[in-house]
This record gives C-alpha cells, structure tokens and sequence, in this order.
C-alpha cells in the first residue's frame, strides 16, 4: 500500500466523510493502540469522557499514549494488531522520507519558534483567544496554549543527529508535544521544548501512582475537659495582648496550597469524577508535570537495542548538552508584592523566603515542596529544624562562656599563676626558647577559663543529650512532614540498573525476584573482590591523612624554635600562639586542596565497586566522601586534644621524631588554648569558604554570562529573551544534587558536638551560620541555578544514620576531652585529695589553693642534654645563673631515690581519669537510650489523624462510588432501561 493511501486511510482530516468508531473497553472509555514502544492514534473524534482535553484550547497530536486494552476499526475492520503495524511503518517512513532532518536549517529561523507538530498549529480552533503575555512570557508553545514543560538542549555540530531523531519521534510516538527554536545568542544550539497533554499526563499519573486532591479535609476538635477549656481562653486572651508573631508569614501572601487541605489518593482516570478539577491546566503543577515528562524521557528508546533507552543515557553520550523544567518566569518585579501580589511562585518564594529582608521568619516549607519537590522540601526542612534546635545549644554555650567571664576574677587558679613571678618554667623548644616566668601566660589562664570552668562537664552532658533530643524530635517532625505531603505510604520504584552495571556484566543474567524478568548480574566473589579494592583504597587515603597531619606536626615543632630566635619581640614573646596560628591556617589549605583530591578518588572507587543502580551508588559515594572529609577536616582537631604534649617526655629526657626534632609540649596553662584556637579558626574559614563556593562563584559566573550578553546584544535585548534561554544561561544544580548541601550540614554538626566541651561557642557559631545559610541556599536555588527537577523523598537517607553515628562518637570525644585535655579532673582530686580541703568533702576555690604549684615538677638545670640546653643562663631573673626550673607533671624531685619518677598524685590522677571517662560514658549512653525509648517517632495526634483519615477516605470513596451508580441507574431509567438484580 503506498504511504499516501495510507496517510490518507488513517488521518479522518485528509479524507471527507469516512467516519471511524471506537469500541469501549469494560471501564466505558475508548482504548488505543499499542505498538512496540511507539503508540498510534485511532480514534480522535472520541474523547475520553470526563478527562478529555490538553487545556483551554490546547490541540492535541494525532497521536497519543500507549493505553491498555484492544481495539477494534469497525470502519476498516482492521484488528489492533494490523492498525499498530501500519501505524508504526507509518511514522517511519512519514519521519525518514517525507520530513525533513530535524538537525535541518530549514525547520529552524533564528529567534522564531518552529514547530516540528504541524498538526499542532494548523488544527487550531477558531476564535479562540489567547493571552498575548503566553506567547511573550516564553513559558508556552507559540500558539500560546500548551505550557512548556521540559526543555532539551542540543548543538547542530553534535554527530549524534540519528539517535536524537529516534529519541524525539519516540517522544512524539508517547503523546508528547514537540517545538523547536535555534538560540538568539547561538545558532547553533537547539531548544527542544516539550508538552504533556491532558491524556498523557493523566495517563502517566496513574502508572505513577502521582496523589491528588480528591475532597476537602474535615478537622474535628479532640474532647477536652472544662478545666483544660477555661486555661486556653486564658491563655488567648493574654496572647492577644501580646505583639503579632514576627516570625510567621504573613497568610494573606501565600497562595492557598489545596493539596495540604485536602484528602489525596492515586489519580484514576475511570474514577476521575472523584478528584476536585477546577482546571484540567492546573490540576497538575508544574512541578509534577515536569516529573511525569521526565517519567516519560527515561523510558523512550533512542536506538535498537535492550539497554538503549533513556534520557540520562543520552546525556552521558553527548546527544543532549542539558535538560532541564523551566522557572515559571523572572523572580524580580516592578511592582509590590503586597499590593499587586505575586507575579508567580518563583517570584513568591523569592520574596518570602530567599530574601535576606525576611531571614528571620519561618519558611514556606509547603511553597518550596510545590516548586522544587519533596526531595530538596525535607532538606530544607531539616536544615530549619536543626537551626531551631541550635537555639537552646547556643544560648547554653554562651551561658558557660559568660559563666568563665563573670567567675574570672574569683577564679584561685588564674590568681595563682597571674601571681607566680617567682616560678620560672622550662624552655619549651631546644635551644633558642628562654626561661620565662610562670605569670607570663596569665592572659592564657584567664581565657582557658573562659572555656574550662565548672560549667563544661554539664555543658558537654547537655549537647550529648541534645544531640540525642535533636534526632529524635526531627523523626516525629519528618512523621508530620510526610504526613502532609502524602509520603506516609509513598515507596520508591523499582530503580533501572545502572548503564554501567548494564555493559559491565550484560554477559551474565539471572532472574529479577521483583520484575520477573532478566537482568545483568555481579557475581558474589566478583563483588567482593572489587569491595576489598574499595576499602584499600579508602585506608591508603586516611594513611595520607595522617601523613598530612604528621607533617603539620613537624611544621610545629620547627617553627616554634624559628619563632622564639625571631627578631620581632611581638612574634618572639609569643612564639607558641604563632605556631599555632599558623599551623592551622596551612592545615586549613592543606584541608581544602585534599578535599578535591578526595572527591576524585571517591568517585574512582565507586564506580570500581560498580553499584547496581543509582541509589546505591549515591550511598556508596556518601558514605566515601564523608569519612574522607571527616577525617581530613578533624584529624588535626584529634591529634591537639588528645596527643599534643602527651609524649614529650620530662626536661632531660625528651622524647624525638627521627632522634631529631623534639616534640611540641603544651602551653603552661594547658592544651586547651590550642585546641580553641583550632577549632575556632577551622570552623570560620571553612564555613566562610563553603559560603563563597556556594554563592559567589555563581555569582561571579553568571554575572560574566550577563555581561557578555551586554556586550554582544545589548541591555534591551537581554531582557526580550525567552525564559529557556535565561534558565539555559544559569548554572545547573550540582552533579550530585543535595550531597555538597547535607555534606557540609553534617561535618558542621560534627564540629558542633564532637568537641564542643572544649569550645562552647561552636553552637552560636552554627546558629549564625545557618540564619545565613538558609536564605543563602534558597537564593542560590531560586535565583542562580536551574530549576531542578522535582523528585520524591520520603527522609534524608544515608545522613540520618551518619548524624546518630556523630552522636554516638561526641559522647566519647566529649568524655576524653573533659578527662584529658581539660585540667577538670586534676583539679578535682586535688581538691579531695591533696588540698587545703582534702577529706571535708568540699571542692571550692578556697580548696585549691597551691594548685598551681602542686602542679609543677621541678628540674635540675644542669641536667639538659647539650641540643636541649639554652642559649641563656637565666641569669636576667635573678642576677645569677638558675639552678632549677619547673614544668607541668607529676614527678619526683631530681634529688629523690628514684630522679623524675612519677608520684603518687599522678596515678590518683590517671586513674580518676579513667573512671570519669567510664562513669561519663554510660550514664550519657543511659540517658540518651532513655530518652529515646520514651520520646516515640509517630506523635500520637498524627496516629489518630491518620486512623481518622484512612475511615473517612474509605467512606467517602463508597459514597461517591454509590452515588454515581444511583445516578446511572436514574439515566437507565430515563432512557426506558431495566436491568434485574442491579445493585443498589
């Protein structure tokens, strides 16, 4: 048969008069017909009942999506499968023969929309009108009806024209809408915009399972008693007395969410008549338009083949530059939001959430969900939930700072050393570092305690319970959230394998459990082989951590001896602190040069483990990244809390890296003004960088694309560009989506509780931080990026058992740092033990009295080794050469039976230590077990509403479901039609 019969047999437009009928399936709707992947129309003068249509005006294909069922052409009396076959060598050789390239010039003007659907234009109804702003605002086809809802990018010089031309007349072949334009800034990249009719989204809504909105929610009180009645009238009234919340949004600016107020269930079209369908244009949103076209894209062949299909795949291999759904327009507007409203969502979220004018109000959690999905919605709402919970964290931590601040001046401790002119200290480094006295690190003293006071033990107890309170609070919060936007009962699909899991191990099949159907299949003994491959990999990258810590250490202990022969007296008088100031400011560069090196190996080694699909694979990388920046980031922050001045040895007897360098000792009030300053610097600098990457380099980038365009088109022309080349010129999301947000979320919550008993102001820096974060990554995702594509999520994944792992290693970190950095436990048993008060029980500042002293050990100067022994004599202390000196320990005097020998003291010391650390551990791990079986994960109020909510929907779908019947059974009638034992 030769193809213009064919055309003419099909198409009812080309041939006057012939008439083709559809047979109903059993649902009472007419069905199509499938071919193998490409879906042919049959029958277009039926519509499909209730869900007919694509919108007001919006014409669809001649051809439509792939339905479920047969059907018969009682005009041609032609079977489905006959009418699939000719259909489908219909579009063959209609696309190969008598239509052009679609890479071709000549379907594409420079600036003009061109549209590769010719039905599309030429079977518009007439007298319809359409907006004129639809057709300027670039955010519909040029007829200025059918919304665009996915764009493709591609370049004319690309070599993959075939595959794109299979891919796009696959896509036309599922129901899609097509349309292509040539950039205004260059000729040779191609937008391909596409739109989902009514049919096909529908359709696709249904096979996804998408929610929605079916009948308005119906809230009850819950029965109280008088007394609890009279109490909250009370409590009103003074409320009412009180100043409006400045924190909530104002109501009357937000546009009113109809899927939050209303019951959902999974869209059906025979059940259509049960869901609430103001408008058939915006019952689906955009964002759930997109995800379905999306749905659509991942499941179209591009080329023969089992594994050749797929949008992703095309990405990967160069057909496709991007893909991405489009802003619903420009963010900014010359008029006011509060007296002309919002122009659009995007501009709504820009004023009520990524605007720094607004920083300290809540979020609008619900808007964001609607515009970017549930999947960055919960990561938005985590990061508001855990900024809110830093509150009592930080006002916790400040309080014990202004405790040291306001006890200073009573504080026994600082007098005593403040006083000590007469104790002059050993020489800290070989040689060049002088005598000093004792009273020359009263400064240090007095900050030490600022930190270390008696308010750290029961502040380290409180941000370990925290932390427990924190994530079990954020699972009753997550129950809610899921609650409310329908992802109680929501389960992900099955996940397509990995393309290559697929080319790897496509030689070898077995049997899917689930789909019942053959897949690529790793072998056990090859899984674990590439495992140990993997965790190699990994222990070699921390080994190079703890090289890179090992040379900071070195760097220490060789520039403090630099520093004390330096000719600046600033610098020479505090040759320590310098050191230590600028060990951390190189660690800090060595931290961030590593990162980038760690984020490359991660991704070798995750993709020599070869995950079977895309979540795996993400966990795997997770979990990867993390431990390597983790460890990069507090490797130093461990070695300073818990190794620095540890193993030096006693004057005399030094303990040597390579029998060369002497190591690092403390300052002589402690190791806690370094690990302070550690903490402090490393917490600023990183999260200062983090900021700039996250903001300023899109900034900066975008900012030279838009002076570019300046330059090249000039300022009016800039602002007639249509909004996919303005989204086109924005940067895309990050390659791994939220990772590098939650990331640095995470090892922040880390800083924040693994050391926080020696620095309690990291809450407060956190708090600060994320205020600016929040309204940071909102204007970064509604402003300088695309607009990414709307996924689901039902929690935050992999991070939750990270942050409980983080947890769990802060209660003890805090309990070593409380017991061996801190002076806390040395303090205590002399209080009990050794002191004015010992065996009184009491342990107040007059009970440590001679503390400092009692402290100190003493040492023979004439017992230096030669390399140790300093260039001075001491003799500007008292004008003559000094005979002994001290230093921090616990050891007999040279003179004793046993020179330098521990004392007793010290091992009352040691063992103290380890008790606290045992008794500190499991009353913390009771505690915090304690409080997580009595706090549960669902709150009862959302139990009850659920149960409530399940009774009413079955009650309202029986109902409907009656009352449509009753109707039916009234038409029969009507129309002079009796059926026997109808029901009801």
């Amino acid at each position: 048969m030769a193809l213009h019969e064919r055309w003419r047999k099909f198409n009812p437009f080309a041939q006057a008069g012939t008439s083709l009928q559809c047979t109903a399936g059993a649902g009472g709707s007419p069905w199509w017909v499938a071919g193998q992947g490409l879906a042919a129309w049959v029958c277009p003068a039926i519509r499909a009942g209730e869900g007919e249509g694509t919108g007001p005006g919006c014409q669809a294909l001649p051809w439509r999506g792939t339905g479920q069922g047969q059907a018969r052409m009682s005009a041609h009396g032609l079977t489905s499968g006959s009418v699939a076959k000719d259909v489908n060598i219909f579009f063959d050789e209609l696309e190969g023969v008598n239509s052009p390239s679609k890479d071709d010039d000549s379907l594409l003007h420079h600036g003009n929309l061109t549209s590769t659907s010719d039905d599309a234009s030429r079977l518009e109804v007439v007298g319809e009108e359409v907006p004129d702003k639809n057709k300027t605002n670039g955010l519909y086809f040029r007829d200025g009806k059918c919304r665009i809802d996915y764009i493709l990018v591609y370049r004319k010089s690309n070599p993959q024209t075939e595959k794109r031309e299979v891919f796009e007349r696959n896509i036309r072949a599922e129901g899609l809408q097509m349309e292509k334009e040539s950039s205004l800034t260059n000729s040779d990249i191609i937008f391909v915009k596409l739109h989902a009719p009514w049919e096909v989204l529908g359709k696709y809504a249904e096979l996804m399972n998408v929610r929605m909105p079916f009948r308005r929610k119906i809230y009850y009180l819950h029965r109280r008693y008088k007394f609890m009645n009279r109490i909250e009238k009370q409590i009103s009234r003074f409320r009412g007395w009180l100043p409006r919340k400045p924190m909530k949004l104002d109501k009357e600016t937000l546009p009113d969410l109809e899927e939050n107020d209303c019951y959902t269930a999974p869209f059906s079209q025979q059940r259509i008549h049960h869901f609430i369908i103001h408008n058939k244009d915006t019952f689906f949103n955009n964002a759930t338009r997109s995800r379905i076209v999306h749905h659509i894209l991942q499941r179209v062949k591009y080329e023969e083949g089992k594994n050749k299909i797929g949008l992703n795949r095309l990405l990967s291999n160069g057909s496709y530059e991007a893909a991405f759904p489009l802003h619903e327009g420009s963010y900014r507007s010359k008029n006011s939001i509060r007296t002309h409203g919002a122009e659009n969502h995007r501009h709504l979220l820009y004023e009520c959430w990524a605007s720094w004018g607004v920083w300290y109000k809540y979020q609008p959690l619900d808007l964001v969900r609607r515009y970017f999905g549930e999947k960055i919605g919960l990561y938005f709402a985590w990061l508001g939930w855990y900024t809110g919970m830093l509150f009592p964290a930080a006002f916790i931590g400040l309080f014990v700072f202004l405790y040291g601040v306001t006890t200073l001046n009573h504080c026994q401790v600082s007098k005593e050393v403040c006083q000590a002119t007469d104790i002059i200290m050993c020489p800290i480094c070989d040689k060049y570092c002088p005598f000093m006295r004792l009273s020359d690190s009263c400064v240090y003293a007095k900050v030490t305690h600022l930190f270390d006071n008696g308010a750290t033990v029961f502040f380290a107890v409180f941000m370990a319970v925290w932390a427990t309170v924190f994530l079990e609070f954020w699972k009753r919060r997550r129950a809610v959230i899921a609650y409310d936007w329908d992802l109680i009962d929501w389960e992900e699909e099955e996940e397509e394998i990995r393309p290559q899991f697929e080319a790897k191990y496509s030689k070898k099949e077995r049997m899917n459990p689930i789909s019942g159907k053959p897949e690529p299949y790793q072998a056990f003994a090859d899984k674990c082989s590439r495992l140990v491959v993997s965790a190699s990999g990994i222990f070699f990258m921390i080994c190079v951590v703890i090289a890179a810590v090992f040379g900071i250490v070195i760097y220490r202990v060789v520039t403090v001896s630099t520093f004390a022969a330096f000719k600046w007296a600033l610098i020479r008088n505090n040759s320590q602190v310098a050191t230590t100031g600028t060990a951390v400011c190189i660690n800090f560069c060595i931290i961030m040069l590593l990162n980038v090196l760690y984020e490359k190996v991660a991704l070798f080694l995750t993709n020599l483990e070869q995950p079977r699909t895309e979540s795996e694979w993400e966990n795997s990388f997770t979990l990867k990244m993390f431990l390597f920046q983790f460890v990069n980031l507090n490797s130093s922050t461990f070695y300073i809390a818990f190794f620095l001045g540890r193993f030096t040895g006693h004057p005399g007897a030094y303990l040597r890296l390579i029998n060369r360098w002497r190591l690092e000792e403390c300052h002589p009030s402690g190791c806690l003004i370094d690990l302070c300053m550690q903490m402090g610097i490393i917490m600023v600098l990183k999260q200062t960088w983090n900021n700039f990457m996250e903001l300023g380099y899109p900034l900066i980038q975008n900012w030279w694309t838009r002076r570019k365009l300046r330059q090249e088109y000039g300022t009016q022309r800039k602002t007639s560009f249509p909004q996919w080349e303005k989204d086109y010129n924005l940067q895309p999301m990050n390659a791994y989506g939220l990772f590098d947000e939650y990331l640095e979320m995470i090892l922040q919550f880390g800083f924040t509780t693994i050391f926080v008993a020696a620095f309690p102001l990291a809450p407060l820096l956190a708090l600060l931080n994320n205020i600016i974060e929040i309204r940071l990554d909102a204007y970064k995702f509604v402003t300088q990026w695309r607009r990414p594509l709307a996924s689901r999520a039902k929690d935050i994944g992999i991070w939750y058992g990270i942050l409980e792992g983080i947890g769990i290693l802060s209660v003890i970190t805090n309990a070593f740092v409380i017991a061996v950095t801190s002076d806390f436990i040395p303090r205590l048993v002399y209080a009990y033990k050794y002191g004015p008060c010992a065996g009184q029980g009491e342990a107040g500042q007059k009970c440590m009295v001679g503390y400092v002293n009692a402290s100190l050990s003493v040492f023979l100067v004439s017992d230096f080794e030669n390399r140790s022994e300093p260039t001075s004599n001491g003799s500007e202390f008292s004008g003559s050469p000094l005979k002994y000196c001290r230093y921090r320990d616990y050891r007999d005097p040279p003179h004793s039976p046993v020179p330098y020998g521990y004392t007793l003291q010290f091992w009352h010391v040691l063992a103290a230590r380890l008790a606290f650390i045992i008794v500190f551990e499991h009353l913390v791990f009771c505690i915090k077990h304690l409080i997580s079986y009595l706090i549960p994960d669902l709150p009862k109020d959302l139990r009850d509403r659920m149960r409530r909510e399940k009774y009413l929907i079955q009650e309202m779908m029986y109902e409907a479901e009656l009352e449509r019947l009753q109707k039916e059974r009234k038409e029969r009638k009507k129309n002079g039609k009796s059926y026997h034992n109808e029901w009801p």
